[in-house]
């Protein structure tokens, strides 16, 4: 009797935890933790733990967006690109040579991406800073911790984590990560977040300071000539998009577009200099080792230009053309090291398009928020984009994992201010009920 008295507390007990703000914290946090750790968790536990700590993330947020349901706004909020991208990368299976892949990486890419939805549903942007700076001050002193213990107290690498315990040579070093460009990308964002919260006042002073100094040590050990490019952009687009903020007005558009020219003219020179570039950051064996996988990939678009080999994400091994490109270069690769030639691989040139009109338009919106917006937590957004898009010409990791839910959530969380849809009339609302 008393049973069945209370079992209709049990379900709204759990609807009051699943719609309580501790829970869409910590759902969060454990959201960005597996993304940027992803290579952690493949070496401790293999795919099957991974896509287990995956899944379970994903019912969770699944149960607490129904929790949430009356508080969420839907209105202008999934941009039009994404929905275009995924559809895209869902089409593929029609005519890939490896659907069993193809249908394995796009639930993994749609995992992260319902994810991202419910991050940016459930929190604000100061919430979204926040909780990626206390996951990457974990993950960047576990991997400084992990790269004493193998460079200077075992003297021996640890192999399960790809660790090869150089920081006695000071680097380079990969911490958890897997590589040092992945290293790299992480204490750049990291960086980012550590100084938004610095400005934002939302952690003690101390604490933003040793967070920022840590991000920087990693950043430096990691001897990266790719990620040192990346910072000098990211450097270059903060103090313009400082300058934007500070400027009045009535001044601010043509300001934008003397920017925009600026920086069309600098990648022009760029691009006719890149060689002097590579020589002058002693780059060229990394160089020399992407453009010979490029030049096959090239070559092998043009058997299908338009629709791509079929989307895998990370690529599956040894299906064709993959084995061929491995046997061709006489190494094993993951991805294309190159963002967008890699989509054009895989999704053609009309996938090409759409993720370039999906990257375009994050890119300014969130450029113009970041411009207009009192608050300076906005440039977070514009900032983290600049480390994807970059970093995207030398590595494809704005493609899966952590790379691909940053892209989402700034997508997103800049589609909730500059969205067209956004200036439609909003649906009414049902009312609350306790």
């Amino acid at each position: 009797m008393n049973s069945r008295e209370h079992s209709p507390e049990l379900p709204r007990a759990l609807m009051r935890l699943f719609r309580g703000p501790h829970f869409a914290t910590a759902l969060t946090r454990a959201t960005i933790a597996t993304a940027f750790g992803a290579v952690f968790l493949r070496g401790l536990i293999g795919w099957p733990g991974v896509i287990g700590v995956l899944g379970g993330l994903v019912v969770l947020a699944a149960f607490s967006l129904v929790a949430r349901r009356k508080q969420i706004e839907w209105h202008g909020l999934l941009p039009i690109s994404i929905l275009v991208f995924l559809g895209w990368c869902a089409l593929s299976l029609l005519w890939t040579g490896y659907p069993f892949a193809t249908a394995i990486g796009l639930v993994y890419q749609l995992a992260f991406a319902f994810l991202a939805l419910y991050i940016v549903l459930a929190r604000n942007m100061i919430q979204i800073v926040r909780a990626t700076g206390d996951v990457l001050r974990l993950l960047l002193a576990t991997s400084l911790a992990l790269e004493v213990v193998a460079g200077l107290l075992l003297d021996t690498p640890i192999r399960f984590l790809d660790i090869q315990g150089h920081l006695d040579e000071l680097g380079p070093i990969q911490g958890i990560f897997g590589s040092r460009n992945a290293l790299g990308f992480a204490a750049l964002i990291a960086g980012i977040t550590f100084v938004i919260e610095l400005r934002t006042r939302s952690v003690r002073r101390g604490v933003g300071i040793v967070s920022l100094i840590g991000a920087t040590v990693c950043l430096l050990l990691t001897g990266s000539p790719v990620i040192f490019v990346v910072a000098v952009f990211v450097g270059l687009a903060g103090l313009a998009l400082t300058w934007l903020r500070n400027t009045p007005q009535p001044r601010r558009r043509l300001l934008q577009f003397a920017l925009l020219g600026v920086t069309v003219v600098a990648g022009i020179v760029a691009f006719l200099t890149r060689g002097a570039i590579v020589e002058a950051l002693n780059a060229r064996s990394e160089f020399g080792v992407r453009a010979t996988l490029w030049r096959e990939m090239w070559r092998l678009v043009g058997l299908h230009p338009l629709e791509g080999w079929g989307w895998s994400g990370l690529w599956p091994g040894t299906a064709t053309p993959y084995g061929w490109l491995d046997f061709s270069t006489r190494r094993h690769y993951e991805t294309g090291l190159n963002a967008f030639l890699d989509v054009y691989f895989q999704l053609g040139l009309i996938g090409f398009l759409s993720f370039l009109i999906l990257v375009v338009l994050a890119f300014w919106r969130s450029w113009v928020l970041a411009s207009n917006k009192r608050t300076f937590v906005y440039a977070w957004a514009p900032l983290v984009l600049v480390v994807l898009i970059v970093t995207s010409l030398a590595e494809s990791t704005v493609l899966v994992e952590a790379g691909w839910l940053l892209l989402l959530i700034c997508a997103l969380t800049a589609a909730q201010g500059k969205s067209w849809r956004s200036a439609l009339p909003p649906r009414p609302r049902p009312p609350e009920d306790d």
